[in-house]
């Protein structure tokens, strides 16, 4: 016997149009927001960024691939990881699907990460993507829009991410030191494992997608996003949350799609 409300499907009826008037509102306000975003200012960038390719080295516009419109998706994958992150891969697992449209709708898709790009490339065999994704090695993209942490910085509790920033005192530095001590055994260590690293090295780098465009040959920022900002763009939770029993989460429950019981 279920331990969930049950009801007439006359009852069901009333609290799902009840539910509707409040689903319309937030559908609402996500248009507003989304307008919100495109009005934000851009900011030109004229500091001179490369990256590996497929077809080579790249510049920051050569990622536009002919279109005006760039959506970058920072992908953790540090030069000493040996695979991607799982979160960032759960999410990337959406992207084929997406590419070819927004490409035909004037805007490029692209994951950047740190590795070198031969890892990239190997780690995309592994997981069957073709979606395209340039390496930043060397380059200081990564740490100029906040997802990618030197170890200094992490000594010392210093840096921005999701637009607040640390200055290594009080309670926020306590709370990353006190992640760090989690991470060194149980499941953060586990996902550290997961990729190669200790839980040090893994949190050195963090999730993130950011908005370029590009007119009359300059490169502008236009948006970034980060943490729980990603949301949205996390397939399998956009069906979960209308799932029976939503989320239903008590740990780190999902992996790389690979490596499930094949059943």
């Amino acid at each position: 016997m279920t331990k969930h409300k049950t009801g007439t499907r006359k009852e069901w009826v009333a609290a799902r149009l009840d539910l509707l008037k409040a689903e319309k509102e937030l559908t609402r306000r996500s248009d507003e927001l989304a307008r919100r975003r495109q009005e934000l200012p851009w900011v030109r960038i004229d500091k001179e960024y490369r990256f590996e390719t497929d077809e080579g080295s790249a510049s920051l516009a050569d990622l536009f691939r002919g279109r005006s419109q760039l959506l970058v998706y920072h992908f953790m994958f540090g030069p000493d990881y040996t695979a991607g992150c799982p979160s960032c891969s759960a999410i990337a697992d959406g992207f084929d699907g997406s590419v070819v449209h927004l490409a035909n709708h004037d805007v490029a898709l692209s994951a950047v990460s740190r590795a070198p790009l031969a890892k990239l490339q190997a780690y995309k065999r592994r997981m069957g993507w073709t979606f395209p994704w340039a390496s930043s090695f060397g380059s200081d993209f990564n740490l100029d829009f906040n997802v990618s942490f030197t170890e200094e910085q992490q000594r010392e509790g210093i840096g921005e991410y999701n637009f607040r920033r640390s200055q290594g005192k009080g309670a926020r530095f306590a709370a990353v030191r006190a992640l760090e001590e989690a991470g060194k055994e149980g499941p953060l260590a586990e996902i550290a494992a997961g990729v190669g690293t200790d839980w040090a090295t893994y949190t050195r780098e963090a999730p993130g997608m950011s908005a370029f465009a590009l007119e009359d040959g300059v490169v502008y920022h236009a948006y970034s996003a980060y943490a729980r900002g990603l949301d949205g763009l996390w397939g399998m939770y956009q069906w979960l949350d209308r799932a029976p029993k939503g989320r239903n989460e008590t740990g780190i429950w999902f992996r790389r799609h690979d490596e499930y019981d094949k059943g």
